[in-house]
C-alpha cells in the first residue's frame, strides 16, 4: 500500500464545483437529527443527500459517468444488497400479518438514498484536489466534534453531555462520534504530512479517546495492522508513529470504559452487579440482545422476519421471557419491550435474523468486494484511504444495527463510493 500526501492546500481553490457541494455536505451528513432542522421525518441530512446526488448527475452529464465503470464487482454486490433488502420487505409483509409494512417500507426508502452516495462519490471526486477538498472538511468537522466533547468530558452542558470523565457523544452520538474521529484519523495517517495531516491525526485520536467506542478501536487496530504491514517495509519511523498513536488511542479508550467493562467481566462471572443493580451495562445489554437476535434466525433460519422485522415486538417477545431465565441478574430495563425495542445492536446478526443467510452474505461480499478493489489501488490516496475505511467501518457495525441515516451508514456508502473513486483514478492514470 503506497500512502501519499495529498496535502497541498493551493490546489483547494481549484476543487471542481460537485467536491465543493460534497465537502459541504459532509457536517451534515456526521450531525445528529436532534441537532437538525426537521419536517416530519425528512432532516437536513436529507437535503444534504439529494443535493449531492443532484451535484453528482450534474457532473455526469458533464463529464461523463465513466468513472462508475471501474467498479463494476462492487456495483453488482451493492446491487445484489438493496435488492434483497426489498425481498425481505416484501416477505416480512407477505409472510407476518404483524409485520408493519409502511413502517419498514420507510425506512428501507431511507436507506436507498443513503446507498445512493456510492455511486455519487466517483462522480464528485474526479482529481486528487476534489478529494482533498473533502479531507479538508472531514479534517475540520472532525476538530469541531472533538473540541466539544472534550468540553463534555470534562463536564460542560454543551451538546449531549455525558458523565464527567466518561465517553461522549458531541453533537454525534457516542458511536457515531467514534465513527467520525476514526475516519480522521486513517485518513490522516494517509495524508502524511503538512497540516490536513495533522489535524486529522490529532482530532482523530483525541475524539476516539473520548467517543470511548471498543467496536471502533478494534476496527482502528485492524486497520492500522494492514498499514503497518506495508510502512514496516517502506518507513519503519512512520510505522512507529502509527503504533504509537494507535497505542495512545487504545489506553485512553480502555481507561475511559473501565466501569463498563468491569461490569462486563462480572456478568460473565454470572455476579450480579451490587454497585448498580438497575443499570443498564452496555457489554451485557448486548450479549441479552445477541441471544434474542440468535433465538429470532433460529426460528426462522431461510429468510429471517424480513427488513427491520427484528425490532418489532411481535418479532422479539416470545423470546424476551427466556433471555430473562438465561441473564437472571440483568437489570430489567436491558430487556426490549414495546415501549422499549432496542434491536439487536449488531448488524451481521440481524441480517441473519432479517434477511437470512443471503442477507448476511451480501453485507459480506459488499465489504469485501470493497476492500479488494480499494486494495488494488492502494497507490493512489482515495485507494489506501478507502482500504483502510471498509476495515475500521466492518468492526463498527458489530455494536450497531441497520439504522438508517446516520452518520455510519453514510460513512460506509462514501467508502463504497471511495473505492470506485479510487479503481477509476487507476485506470484513468489520475
Amino acid at each position: 500500500m503506497a500512502i501519499s500526501s495529498v496535502s497541498r492546500p493551493a490546489v483547494i481553490r481549484v476543487a471542481s464545483p460537485g467536491a465543493v457541494v460534497l465537502a459541504l455536505a459532509l457536517p451534515l451528513l456526521f450531525l445528529h437529527r436532534t441537532w437538525q432542522p426537521s419536517v416530519g421525518s425528512v432532516t437536513l441530512s436529507d437535503v444534504a443527500v439529494v443535493a449531492v446526488l443532484l451535484a453528482a448527475i450534474v457532473a455526469g452529464v458533464r463529464e461523463g459517468f465513466a468513472p462508475l465503470v471501474a467498479g463494476r464487482v462492487v456495483w453488482l454486490t451493492w446491487a445484489f444488497f438493496l435488492f434483497w433488502l426489498a425481498v425481505a420487505t416484501a416477505y416480512g409483509a407477505a409472510r407476518f400479518g404483524a409485520y408493519p409494512l409502511r413502517k419498514h417500507a420507510v425506512t428501507l426508502v431511507k436507506w436507498y438514498e443513503y446507498a445512493l452516495l456510492a455511486p455519487a462519490v466517483p462522480l464528485l471526486l474526479r482529481r486528487r484536489r476534489d478529494l482533498e477538498l473533502v479531507l479538508w472538511s472531514l479534517a475540520l468537522w472532525s476538530a469541531a466534534a472533538t473540541f466539544v466533547g472534550v468540553l463534555e468530558w470534562f463536564g460542560l452542558d454543551v451538546a449531549a453531555k455525558g458523565a464527567f470523565g466518561k465517553r461522549q457523544a458531541s453533537f454525534l452520538g457516542s458511536s457515531d462520534f467514534a465513527a467520525l474521529s476514526g475516519a480522521a484519523l486513517l485518513a490522516g495517517f494517509v495524508v502524511r504530512r503538512g497540516p490536513l495531516a495533522w489535524i486529522l491525526v490529532v482530532s482523530g485520536a483525541m475524539g476516539s479517546i473520548v467517543a470511548g467506542s471498543i467496536s471502533a478501536l478494534l476496527g482502528l487496530a485492524t486497520a492500522a495492522a494492514l498499514a503497518l504491514l506495508v510502512l514496516v517495509r517502506v518507513d519503519r519511523r512512520r510505522a512507529v508513529a502509527l503504533a504509537g498513536t494507535l497505542a495512545v488511542v487504545a489506553a485512553g479508550s480502555v481507561a475511559i470504559r473501565t466501569a463498563d467493562l468491569t461490569a462486563f467481566q462480572r456478568f460473565l462471572g454470572g455476579t450480579p452487579d451490587t454497585a448498580e443493580p438497575n443499570k443498564v451495562q452496555t457489554y451485557s445489554h448486548r450479549t441479552t440482545l445477541a441471544y434474542i437476535g440468535g433465538r429470532i434466525w433460529l426460528a426462522h433460519p431461510l429468510l429471517g422476519v424480513g427488513w427491520q422485522g427484528s425490532k418489532d415486538p411481535w418479532a422479539y417477545m416470545p423470546y424476551v421471557p427466556d433471555a430473562k431465565r438465561k441473564f437472571p441478574h440483568e437489570a430489567p430495563l436491558a430487556f426490549p419491550a414495546p415501549n422499549r425495542p432496542y434491536g439487536i445492536q449488531l448488524m451481521y446478526l440481524e441480517a441473519l435474523a432479517d434477511l437470512g443467510p443471503v442477507g448476511l452474505l451480501a453485507v459480506v461480499a459488499l465489504f469485501a468486494a470493497t476492500f479488494v478493489v480499494a486494495l488494488r489501488a492502494r497507490s493512489n490516496a482515495a485507494g489506501a484511504i478507502a482500504a483502510l475505511w471498509i476495515l475500521f467501518v466492518a468492526w463498527c457495525w458489530t455494536a450497531q444495527d441497520f439504522v438508517a441515516g446516520i452518520p455510519l451508514d453514510a460513512l460506509t456508502w462514501l467508502t463504497v463510493g471511495l473505492a470506485v473513486t479510487a479503481a477509476a483514478w487507476r485506470r484513468a492514470g489520475v
